[in-house]
């Protein structure tokens, strides 16, 4: 096997084993090189939060709790505190991410911008990984960095119940209440996943190329190398795919990472070595389980436009707003930042000031005037704080609630998507 750039044979399987094992390297040992906070050394710290006030009741008829990963690189600070705002509620929990394309000084200043809110300073809930690492999202440093992601959560919080995948170019069409509520009435374990339909033998070529991603052991993000020669179709499991952004469950993440079962383990090692694994990697695992095969919502819940980019959608406009608001998407991406369709979603969807959170249940003067200068609102603007255990859904949370229980309902009584491909 022959691999560009590479001219041994030896040397090749040294690469591609490297990169197998420096994938699980990452995603089980690299707790103890992280920092989380202001604190840069290679400790985990939390932000230094003072007495936070976040106490979520679970069980049933309470909203569940969401788990949100935003992962991004240099320059895109302020998009990511814009859709953290976007975004946020009291009851879930958020992990903010900066790859080593960004400077130590933006991973710094993004964690002094999140401690200096005074509403994630009341409720401790959102986090800024320190010390990241290099990130290729057409590689399997992509998928190791969102596994990553997740044992992170589980360390940082025990009573979240979904997993959320954005990037700091997506945005919110739906309140924080309005999904919150519509979840609210859903068995946890569902996952929300969109599947193609292309598993046809170009599909199947693209997952036979062997790919090593060398941003697994070089510090700086580094394009793939694609092997000359294929490998042969898998016939210990079937492949499948889709898009890469998804809401998982608990209970799956928990399955991918801790591994107690050899699929996810064994699945790992293969997409190492894979172009674009994220896009693969979870949809493979639930349809090759026998425990997970029956959980899928085959709806990622995400407005989307994709072109002949596989790793990236087309950036969204103006034309594309009112087929965004029928969708009964909750997210959709990516946007340009500053973009004036991100001005009409905060003001006729979402009811967002423009440096402020989105009101709900939890905010006490939810009321106030969007007119209001901005310092104002810094200083009031849901202060004092309201039950974070309570939501109030709009017309959307309703809408949205019955066509969760529909899809949720025909994914338990129908045959798997994963059976029908």
């Amino acid at each position: 096997m022959r691999l560009s750039k590479f001219s041994s044979w030896g040397l090749c399987y040294h690469v591609m084993f490297l990169g197998c094992a420096v994938t699980l390297l990452l995603l089980f040992g690299a707790l103890s090189e992280l920092s989380l906070g202001v604190g840069f050394s290679n400790t985990v710290n939390k932000l230094q939060y003072s007495n936070p006030k976040r106490v979520v009741s679970k069980g049933k008829g309470y909203p569940p709790v969401f788990a949100y990963w935003i992962c991004g690189t240099t320059g895109e600070s302020n998009k990511m505190l814009r859709l953290l705002k976007a975004i946020y509620h009291p009851r879930n929990q958020y992990l903010l991410q900066l790859d080593y394309g960004a400077l130590d000084y933006e991973r710094k200043d993004l964690a002094l911008s999140v401690q200096s809110e005074k509403v994630f300073q009341a409720f401790g809930n959102v986090d800024v990984v320190g010390k990241s690492y290099a990130i290729n999202k057409m590689g399997s440093s992509a998928l190791s960095a969102a596994l990553h992601a997740a044992a992170l959560l589980m360390k940082i919080g025990t009573d979240w119940d979904w997993f959320v995948i954005l990037s700091p170019s997506d945005y919110p069409l739906m309140s924080q209440d309005d999904i919150l509520h519509a979840f609210t009435f859903l068995p946890r374990d569902l996952n929300f996943i969109h599947f193609t339909n292309k598993t046809g033998g170009n599909e199947q070529k693209k997952t036979n190329q062997i790919v090593v991603d060398p941003s697994l052991y070089y510090e700086k993000s580094t394009p793939l190398l694609f092997a000359v020669e294929a490998r042969e179709t898998p016939d210990a499991f079937k492949i499948f795919a889709g898009s890469p952004w998804v809401i998982l469950s608990r209970a799956f993440m928990e399955y991918c990472v801790e591994g107690w079962d050899n699929i996810p383990r064994k699945l790992l090692m293969f997409f190492s070595n894979v172009a674009y694994p994220i896009a693969s990697y979870f949809h493979t695992v639930l349809c090759n389980s026998l425990e997970f095969q029956y959980t899928i919502v085959e709806n990622n819940l995400r407005y989307s436009i994709w072109d002949t980019n596989p790793a990236e959608p087309k950036v969204l406009d103006m034309s594309q707003y009112n087929k965004m608001v029928a969708s009964n998407a909750i997210f959709a991406g990516p946007f340009q930042e500053g973009h004036v369709l991100l001005h009409r979603i905060d003001d006729r969807i979402l009811n967002r000031s423009s440096n402020g959170v989105i009101p709900g249940k939890w905010c006490s003067n939810q009321g106030m005037n969007k007119t209001v200068e901005l310092s104002k609102i810094e200083d009031e603007f849901c202060s004092p704080w309201g039950n974070i255990n309570a939501v109030k859904p709009g017309p959307n949370g309703i809408k949205l609630r019955v066509l969760l229980s529909k899809l949720a309902h025909e994914g338990r009584h129908r045959p798997s998507i994963c059976h029908q491909q």
